[in-house]
Order: C-alpha cells, then sequence, then structure tokens
C-alpha cells in the first residue's frame, strides 16, 4: 500500500506531461549539386518573388518541391567552391580559411598545388577535433553517417568517420567519387578506379540497384534502429551523387532522352533525379516510423554545380548564375538550401520552438558554418569554449525573419591550383562581390582585382574594379582583415618560402 504522504507526488507525476523527445535532425548532403540542378526555383525577382530559369524546367525534382512546400528555402546560401572544405565546415562550424582544409583532400597524395600553401590542412580532420557528429553523441544522439566521408586522406585518421563522432559509417572513406554507381560492378571494384570502390555496400554486389538507391535503403535502416532503440538520431546522409562518373541511373534515363542535351548532361539529370528520389524515400520512412514531426531536415549541396553543361566561367552549367564548381563566380558557390521539419506540426514542442513557415523564400545570407551553430541551438547543447565557431545561429532566418545580428558577408578562400580557378580568394559583403587574384591570369583579365555589384549585376558581368576604386579599395581592406582574423595560410612564391598576401590596390 502507497502511504498518504507520497500518493499526492505520485498522481501529480501521472498527470503530468510527458517531456518531448529530443529533436531529430537530419542533414542531407547532395555531392556537386548547384542552385539550379534543381527544378525548385530559388533564384528570385526584384520584388523577391522566385523566378523559374530553363534548367529548372530541365530537372525533375518533385521531393525537393514538397519539402520546400513545407518550408523555407535560401537564394544566398553559400558553400566552398569545393568539396572537402565544405563537409570539414558543417562538422566544425569554422570557415575553411580557420581549418585550413582549404582544398579538396585527394586521398592519395598532398594536393596543395605548385605554388599552394605547405601549411594548409591536407590531413582534414582528426581524432579529438570538436565536430558536430561528437558533440551531438556526447549528449545522447544516434550519430549515424551514411554516403561520401572524404574528411581526410588515406591511412589518415578522418578517412574513418567513426573517429569523427559518428557511431555508425556506411559507405564512408578518403575519397570523394565512386568509382562507379553500377552494384554489378560493384561500386567501382570491378572496374579501373577500384581504388574508389564505395566499401560496406557488398550485399548488393551484382544486383541491378543503383548506389543512390543503396545508401538510401542503408539510411533508412539505420533510423530505423535508432527509433526501435528510442534514440534521438542525427543522420548525415551525403550522396556520392551527383558526382561523376555520370553514370546513368537507368530508373529515369527515358525522362532525358528526348531533351536534345548531349550524353553526360543526361546522365547528370539521372543523377539529380535519383538523388530526389531518396529523399522523397527518406521523407515517406519518417512518416511510416511516426517521427517525422519530430525531425528537421536540412538539405543542401556542397558545392556549386558540375553539370557538364558548357564552359566553366562563362553562363552555361548554372545558368543565369556565371562559372560552376572550383570557380571563383556564384556558380561555383551558391548551393541550394532548404530547411524544414519533415512533417510540419504547429503543436509539437521543438517546433513550437523553432517555427519554420511554409513555402518561404529567406534572402539573407547564411552559409554552410552556421549548421552547426543551429543544430546546437535546437538541440540545447554548448560547444567548448575552447572550440572557435565561425557560423552563426540561423534561427530567426528559418523562422523567416530578418535577423540585422548576422554579418552579410561570405569569405571563400582557394589558395591551391590547378582547378577552374586558381589561387584566389572572395569576399561577399552585403551587395559587393570582390575577388582577389594572387596570380593574374587570363581568367581574371590579366589583374588580381575583380569586382561585381551583386545586387546590380547577379550573373557577374561587369567587373568595376577599374571604376570604382573606393569600394574596391574597402572590400580589399574588408578581405585581408577577414583573412587576418582566421589566421589564414596563403600561397607561396615561387621560391616555395614567402607566403604571397593580398594587398590592396
Amino acid at each position: 500500500m502507497i502511504p498518504r504522504a507520497l500518493l499526492l507526488p505520485l498522481l501529480l507525476s501521472l498527470l503530468a506531461p510527458a517531456a518531448a523527445a529530443p529533436p531529430n535532425v537530419v542533414v542531407f548532403l547532395v555531392d556537386d549539386m548547384g542552385v539550379m540542378d534543381t527544378s525548385v526555383p530559388f533564384l528570385t525577382s526584384g520584388s523577391g518573388e522566385p523566378r523559374r530559369h530553363p534548367l529548372n524546367d530541365y530537372y525533375r525534382t518533385p521531393a525537393m518541391e514538397r519539402l520546400a512546400a513545407r518550408g523555407i528555402r535560401f537564394n544566398n546560401f553559400y558553400a566552398m567552391s569545393v568539396c572537402s572544405p565544405t563537409r570539414i565546415s558543417i562538422m566544425t562550424g569554422q570557415n575553411a580559411a580557420r581549418h585550413r582544409a582549404t582544398n579538396w583532400i585527394n586521398p592519395q597524395r598532398d594536393n596543395a598545388g605548385p605554388q599552394g600553401p605547405p601549411d594548409w590542412n591536407w590531413r582534414g580532420l582528426k581524432k579529438g577535433d570538436v565536430t558536430l557528429a561528437g558533440l551531438l553523441r556526447g549528449a545522447g544522439w544516434r550519430t549515424i553517417h551514411v554516403g561520401k566521408g572524404h574528411f581526410g586522406p588515406d591511412g589518415a585518421e578522418g578517412a574513418e568517420p567513426l573517429n569523427l563522432g559518428f557511431e555508425v559509417n556506411v559507405a564512408g572513406a578518403s575519397f570523394g567519387a565512386p568509382g562507379s554507381y553500377y552494384a554489378s560492378l560493384d561500386f567501382g571494384a570491378k572496374t579501373r578506379r577500384a581504388h574508389h570502390a564505395v566499401p560496406g555496400l557488398e550485399k548488393y554486389h551484382g544486383s541491378g540497384t543503383f548506389l543512390t538507391e543503396a545508401l538510401t535503403l542503408e539510411a533508412r535502416d539505420r533510423v530505423s534502429r535508432a527509433v526501435a532503440d528510442k534514440k534521438p538520431f542525427f543522420l548525415h546522409l551525403a550522396h556520392y551523387a551527383v558526382h561523376g562518373p555520370f553514370d546513368s541511373d537507368p530508373r529515369f534515363a527515358k525522362n532525358y532522352a528526348a531533351s536534345g542535351k548531349p550524353a553526360p548532361a543526361q546522365a547528370f539529370a539521372t543523377l539529380v533525379e535519383g538523388m530526389d528520389k531518396s529523399l522523397g524515400d527518406l521523407l515517406d520512412h519518417l512518416e511510416t516510423l511516426g517521427v517525422a514531426e519530430n525531425t528537421l531536415v536540412f538539405f543542401l549541396g556542397d558545392n556549386g554545380t558540375d553539370a557538364p553543361l558548357g564552359h566553366q566561367h562563362e553562363v552555361a552549367c548554372a545558368a543565369p548564375l556565371r562559372g560552376k564548381k572550383g570557380a571563383h563566380y556564384e556558380g561555383g558557390m551558391r548551393v541550394p538550401f532548404i530547411a524544414s521539419w519533415a512533417r510540419p506540426d504547429p503543436a509539437n514542442e521543438h517546433q513550437k520552438r523553432l517555427p519554420i513557415p511554409a513555402g518561404v523564400i529567406q534572402a539573407q545570407q547564411a552559409s554552410v558554418q552556421d549548421i552547426l551553430p543551429t543544430v546546437l541551438a535546437l538541440c540545447q547543447i554548448t560547444p567548448p569554449k575552447e572550440h572557435q565557431v565561425d557560423g552563426q545561429d540561423m534561427s530567426a532566418l528559418l523562422a523567416g525573419k530578418a535577423d540585422a545580428s548576422r554579418p552579410e558577408k561570405f569569405l571563400m578562400h582557394y589558395p591551391h591550383a590547378p582547378h577552374r580557378s586558381d589561387y584566389w580568394t572572395s569576399l561577399r559583403e552585403g551587395d559587393w562581390k570582390v575577388v582577389y587574384h594572387y596570380f593574374p591570369t587570363e581568367v581574371s583579365g590579366g589583374s588580381h582585382y575583380q569586382l561585381f555589384n551583386l545586387r546590380d549585376d547577379p550573373f557577374e558581368q561587369k567587373d568595376l574594379a577599374a571604376e570604382d576604386p573606393a569600394t574596391l579599395r574597402r572590400m580589399m581592406r574588408a578581405l585581408i582583415a577577414e583573412l587576418e582574423s582566421y589566421a589564414a595560410v596563403y600561397p607561396v612564391a615561387k621560391d616555395g618560402a614567402s607566403p604571397v598576401r593580398p594587398v590592396p590596390p
């Protein structure tokens, strides 16, 4: 018999509402997907209305349309111009100029470039580094990595996501491109690219399962296990798609056969549509498991497009934007970003704290380094004081509000070669964008400087460096101050000894 003194507290505890389960977080990361590689229009008119362009009518992404209709999409969201820097920025909340992994990481050799900085962070992440996965795991989340890793080279600690805070790793390794998307070729093991054979998917070998589908099945399975174990989860689903090789996904090839575009561009489009099917399948699975209203989804690309559609520095691959992956133009670093609860529910406790309006476009700038502080704020986790976080919490932006406290700037530092643009740093601040070329080339018109007003010239057709020297000087001073605040590394002179730093005009 329960003593009377304990009866009232017991009754009150039984009547009290149960505490909400911690929120789940999905980062759905697509490789080499730019802001125009989708049927969802991200670019807007002068009045802020979404504006469709021909590429929006070429690609088929109904699941992205579904997610965007439920949540908010950003039309000024930035990633680093190449992949490893972005991936490490997501994990650390730091700009690449600070974490110093400023180039894609070649798994087999240091690819700083002939005059690249010898002290750049080719080894990538390592055990003990503060990461988003590690912080969430330490707070009780099941941390699941599925897909592309590319956090460190062969033999380095960062080559294995299990060293970086993930409890589960499926298919993550040192390399950034699969040997093949076809299970009939053992995802590359039966090709000349066997050193890029995707690991951990042996049960699909010899079947007709496309790589994107295999990763989706694995992600769904690992999420199901976390839910069965009553564990909140962080799913980092990092697709190898839509990176080359441009293996056509047979499930969707017929949709582009009459497009008139070259075969590689058709294959690229099938990779986009297969990725989109993965997103839809995952959203459906979260609904089936009954956790959709408790799951926040971030969808984004890791750098600008690599679509095989025309010249890399012109308006073609990301039309109407100029340039593509690796270039200093907007097509190289503007990426799609959508945030939404997997199923909106205004009564959900977490959605009350982070309400996301439906079908809204956010025009304010944000970037990949903002993901870590946003997730930590939602999950009520404080990063250690000794870890410098460069990003800022996007909660106000996700709610569709303006946030005057946020600086409207993004630094992209690439002190390397060879790529589509070599040895450069750019800074966007408000409407203005400056590019500094450490060693002027034909791409830069033989000048150290390029200056664009992205409000008046969003497609970077008119270089104002010569006619507006006052703005150029102001922007260059800001660029140099940003680099110094991050303790950035620089390319070196031909003697290999002295660093070459940017100078104002």
